[in-house]
């Protein structure tokens, strides 16, 4: 049985009804991408906490456009024939992140599999662009998997950022039907291999969504499998279907068992560990302060 043939996602539990702020500063934030027309995962993908995250004056920072060329069953982001790269871009993120003061920075993109380098080197060109119009800002780059090639991951890694992460999302049972152009195994080596190319000099990061019909035996597995590949930050979430046309939800997970897989996740030797219903790969991503991303 597939997960979408299982029961319909049962009533939105309390701890995940969310108040909608109204700070000035949400309206700052979307003008301001507005004004730069900038991309954010926040609004393509979403993200129930973009309301919370704008009010304090951040986002994440979705570049090669809004059109991925994946349909992932979870994802929200649109599936269509992308655009060209705007070649200004990198230099319109790190204006965004100027104005915004941001100390940490999370920069994400579509999946571009029609590219020959899947968009590596336009992410390399961004994490400069960033660096220079702020220097000692923390990087962090959440990367599609480049379909496994090293020349793409040592081109991002060249840039320097201090965080390179890219999300398992789910467990190896569950992934063909999740992420049916990915694979989990591909998904490990891409962490394993940016690990071995830097060393020290990188963190690793990964997350896993909770939800879509996962077994604890199995999320442990994915856990070890994880620190295998060396991987230091792990980010544990709920999954919300983003429209009927997605996976349904299987079923919500309780704020005490994430409580439960942290500290397991602790003891696995993950260095730094974020879980809980409403966390996302870049929810509170500067909570990994600047002094722990100084590798």
């Amino acid at each position: 049985m597939t997960t979408t043939e299982l029961k319909p996602r049962p009533r939105l539990p309390e701890w995940l009804r969310i108040k909608l702020p109204t700070s000035s500063a949400f309206t700052q934030t979307r003008s301001l991408l507005d004004e730069l027309k900038l991309h954010t995962v926040c609004e393509s993908a979403k993200c129930p906490n973009h309301w919370e995250c704008w009010s304090k004056g951040t986002a994440t920072f979705m570049i090669a456009g809004d059109r991925c060329t994946r349909a992932c069953g979870f994802c929200a982001v649109s599936t269509a024939k992308p655009l060209a790269l705007e070649v200004d871009e990198p230099l319109r993120v790190a204006e965004a992140t100027r104005r915004m003061k941001l100390k940490h920075v999370v920069i994400t993109a579509v999946a571009r599999d029609d590219l020959k380098d899947g968009g590596a080197e336009h992410f390399r060109q961004t994490i400069e662009s960033v660096r220079q119009l702020n220097p000692g800002i923390v990087i962090e780059v959440l990367v599609p998997d480049f379909l496994d090639n090293d020349a793409c991951i040592e081109n991002v890694l060249a840039a320097n950022p201090h965080i390179f992460n890219h999300n398992l999302e789910t467990v190896r049972r569950l992934t063909p039907e999740v992420r049916h152009r990915a694979t989990y195994d591909r998904s490990l080596s891409v962490l394993k291999k940016a690990k071995e190319m830097r060393g020290d000099k990188i963190h690793t990061k990964s997350g896993i969504m909770l939800g879509l019909g996962e077994r604890e035996e199995e999320v442990l597995q994915a856990m070890q499998d994880l620190r295998t590949a060396k991987c230091d930050i792990l980010t544990l979430g709920q999954y919300l279907q983003p429209s009927l046309k997605h996976l349904p939800v299987v079923d919500y997970v309780t704020p005490e068992k994430f409580a439960e897989y942290k500290v397991r996740a602790e003891a696995m030797g993950f260095i730094h560990v974020a879980s809980g219903p409403m966390v996302r790969s870049s929810y509170h991503a500067d909570e990994f302060s600047a002094t722990s991303a100084s590798c």
